[in-house]
């Protein structure tokens, strides 16, 4: 049932009938009846014709998030139970796959369950509940999740900062089944991976890379390679395991550099003929440019530079230094792969920020592949925002 009506302002209700799922706080003229944050409301238009159904939260900047385009759905136990099992049908090839163990079951806006992220590593789900709408649903959704997969473990991971901009606090912890274990395994493209749900990066591990490093391989044979932001080592693993001559990992965990060297020696690989480096990344590459290190294959997957658009100016500059200095390490006919996860940065915006790299460390660079992110974090057409991961594949001429 609704709790309320929020009534748009004139010609404001544009972006909702191309079914953007996003009403912010300027386009709204008034709030009727008297709905709490996180409570359903309707969403019409200035004349009073029906709009949208989604749920609502003043505290933030998008007071409501959109569920239904259909005034006669109903949002309640049913409509959830058939948002996740319409989610989790569209990735039956990767449940169904012995080689690849991970994946994305639910991501969020795209797939028509704004705030909410169920990434599965094996019998273990790990949830995200990033906005107010359905942490207030946690226990609900929890449940369906374990009625419609049968897991041995819900765990949530909602300790993530944008969950501020809801008004929430960060939290972590079992929601249904076992406690999961220190690290678990997983497989990809048919390399094994040790995952930390509890403790890792975002819900454990970069899964939206999974495509991206599968692209490696046709680049590593009897290469020096150079796995710069390297976490727990994915990429340089890839590298190892198709033939790469020596893989330097660079990254400044200490733990995640740690996991790195057993994920090596999990898929066979001696992580004695390879180098790991305990450092900051910009730091460790400069000085790599100082004593000559030269490279074949340059890895660099940075952390998020650009949180929000006023962030953008600052994580461009910082997106050019790390990419200048890689191009200037890299040798005659050597290969970058360079990605940003910031969805501030569009990637005509990336393209440019690697053009003037390129420029200022006097390379000549072509970009032979495009990278987004893997098909289980889709890009809904009325929702651009969904597409945060973009990246090239470029040669040094």
């Amino acid at each position: 049932m609704k709790a309320g009506t929020v009534i748009l302002r004139p010609g404001r209700e544009r972006s909702v009938l191309r079914w953007h799922p996003w009403v912010f706080s300027g386009a709204i003229e008034r709030v009727e009846g008297a709905p709490s944050d996180g409570d359903i409301v309707d969403v019409r238009d200035a004349r009073g014709n029906w709009l949208a159904r989604g749920y609502f939260n003043r505290r933030s900047q998008i007071v409501v998030r959109l569920l239904t385009w259909d005034a006669e759905e109903d949002i309640g136990t049913d409509f959830w139970r058939r948002r996740l099992e319409r989610s989790i049908a569209r990735r039956q090839n990767l449940l169904s796959s012995p080689h690849t163990t991970a994946c994305r079951l639910v991501h969020a806006e795209s797939d028509g369950l704004p705030g909410l992220v169920v990434d599965r590593y094996g019998d273990t789900l790990v949830v995200q509940f990033l906005t107010l709408g359905v942490d207030h649903r946690r226990a609900e959704l929890a449940s369906l999740l374990a009625e419609l997969l049968a897991p041995r473990t819900v765990y949530e991971r909602s300790d993530v900062d944008v969950r501020e901009k809801e008004g929430l606090p960060l939290q972590a912890g079992l929601l249904w089944g076992d406690e999961p274990p220190p690290r678990l395994e997983i497989r990809e493209n048919g390399l094994r991976f040790w995952v930390d749900v509890r403790g890792g990066q975002k819900t454990g591990f970069y899964l939206d890379q999974r495509e991206n490093r599968a692209r490696v391989r046709e680049f590593c044979a009897g290469a020096e390679v150079l796995d710069a932001f390297a976490y727990t080592g994915a990429f340089g693993v890839y590298a190892a395991v198709h033939g790469a001559e020596r893989v330097t990992f660079v990254e400044s965990s200490g733990p995640a550099l740690a996991l790195a060297r057993e994920n090596l020696a999990l898929n066979g690989q001696d992580p004695a003929q390879h180098e790991f480096i305990e450092g900051d990344v910009p730091r460790v590459l400069r000085e790599f440019r100082a004593t000559g290190r030269r490279f074949d294959l340059i890895l660099l997957d940075p952390p998020k530079f650009a949180p929000s658009a006023q962030d953008v100016p600052r994580a461009a500059r910082a997106y050019k230094d790390i990419n200048l200095i890689a191009f200037q390490l890299l040798r005659p006919g050597g290969i970058l792969f360079s990605t940003s996860c910031s969805g501030a940065i569009s990637p005509d915006l990336f393209q440019k920020i690697l053009f003037g790299a390129a420029l200022d460390a006097r390379r000549e660079v072509q970009i032979i592949g495009y990278l987004h992110q893997a098909g289980d974090h889709p890009v809904a057409l009325t929702f651009p925002e969904g597409a945060y991961l973009k990246g090239f594949i470029c040669r040094v001429v």
